[in-house]
């Protein structure tokens, strides 16, 4: 009789568990649940789960499926000259980051508000203090490496008319915030070069190098340095290699399409990384995301995280601050792919809606689904009425 009641007891106890059970799944939200679309528009990534709840994710935001790498790429942090403050969705995606569990975080420079002359040292070393406080002792506390490229309000590379840097003061501190220990990025340095100027790193099979192009100048010994670094068998032997520098090759921004705003003798800086097979350069200063490519070079032109986005050049979009994954899938054709958000309200910009090509002063630059030969003859014909000659694959 006793055995009986015990075992009755047991299985009251099991249905019961499956009821409450039962019960709490069905009083879980629907977040967790893919809402269905009717059809989204062309390339636009449809809604997943999320994978965890997090405090920054609305219901239904998109996480793209995971493939060999992930990268989270951020720029253009900084506020009005001088600041030591950070604006809101600096500090949104930095605590969003960890909850997309990237391999490496890269940075596209402007990271302080500096290229101020009237700036004391006090201030300048207040402002990377900043920096470390909203950015970077986070990621490190997260564990994961930050690989970046210094900008114009970093430490400027722009010099005077005896060759000296007109900027050497922010040069100095930016130099000695990043050599201190307390502030190591994480990385596994090849050739730490003039860190953090101009380096090379290795990540999980990607060879990445970093050039100063906090200015529109890369004197000939740096391009020689960088040549080298790319011709090596390490960089060769990757399985993908990537090129950071604050300023772009090719201009896409309004109030950026001027020699000053891009890097001189791009064609010859393109042909260079073609030449050793560089798959991507990756860039900021324009504020502006622009996912494109010219010749056989991806080009990813990072929108502003802080201070300051900009319109793309001929476009009617409003300015957006930005924050991008890039997904490596090696064994795919296509190798990288974007998920880029709207960091107002985490919305993912859908790649259809950027304009199919941009004229800058210096060059056509092609939207990275668009091929050359698929431009209309109305296409071509705006293209060659701006560029000329320039109007070009």
């Amino acid at each position: 009789m006793r055995r009986r009641k015990l075992l009755l007891g047991l299985l009251g106890l099991a249905v019961s568990s499956g009821w409450a059970g039962a019960y709490w799944a069905s009083r879980q939200p629907l977040a967790s649940q893919p809402k269905p679309t009717r059809k989204a528009p062309p390339l636009l990534p449809q809604p997943t789960p999320t994978a965890v709840p997090h405090p920054e994710a609305p219901r239904g935001f998109y996480i793209p499926p995971r493939r060999d790498l992930r990268l989270v790429v951020i720029s253009d942090l900084n506020g009005l000259y001088g600041s030591v403050n950070y604006d809101p969705e600096v500090d949104r995606a930095i605590r969003l980051i960890p909850y997309f569990q990237p391999d490496i975080v890269l940075g596209g420079g402007d990271m302080v508000a500096g290229q101020d002359p009237r700036l004391s040292e006090e201030r300048i070393r207040a402002m990377w203090a900043a920096f470390d406080q909203h950015v970077a002792a986070p990621l490190r506390a997260a564990q994961l490496p930050y690989g970046f490229t210094l900008g114009n309000h970093d430490a400027s590379c722009a010099r005077n008319a005896r060759g000296g840097f007109l900027f050497q003061k922010e040069r100095d501190l930016a130099r000695e915030f990043w050599n201190d220990p307390a502030h190591d990025p994480g990385l596994n340095f090849v050739d730490r070069g003039d860190f953090p100027f101009y380096y090379t790193f290795e990540k999980d099979g990607v060879f990445y190098l970093v050039w100063d192009a906090s200015c529109n100048f890369i004197p000939s010994e740096q391009m020689a340095w960088a040549e080298a670094a790319l011709a090596s068998e390490r960089a060769q032997q990757a399985k993908l290699r990537i090129v950071i520098g604050h300023l772009p090759l090719y201009a896409v921004a309004v109030g950026r399409d001027h020699p000053g705003e891009v890097l001189l003798d791009a064609e010859a800086k393109r042909a260079l990384l073609e030449r050793y097979r560089v798959h991507t350069y990756i860039s900021g200063h324009h504020h502006a995301y622009y996912p494109g490519y010219k010749g056989q070079l991806q080009l990813l032109h990072c929108g502003a995280l802080g201070s300051g986005p900009r319109p793309l050049l001929g476009s009617p979009l409003p300015p957006r601050k930005t924050l991008t994954l890039i997904d490596i899938d090696f064994a795919s054709p296509e190798i990288t792919h974007y998920t880029t958000y709207d960091m107002r309200d985490l919305s993912v910009i859908d790649q259809a809606q950027l304009p199919r090509f941009l004229t800058g002063h210096n060059g056509l630059v092609l939207r990275r689904d668009v091929r050359w030969d698929s431009l209309t003859p109305a296409e071509i014909a705006i293209c060659r009425a701006r560029l000329g000659s320039l109007c070009r694959d």
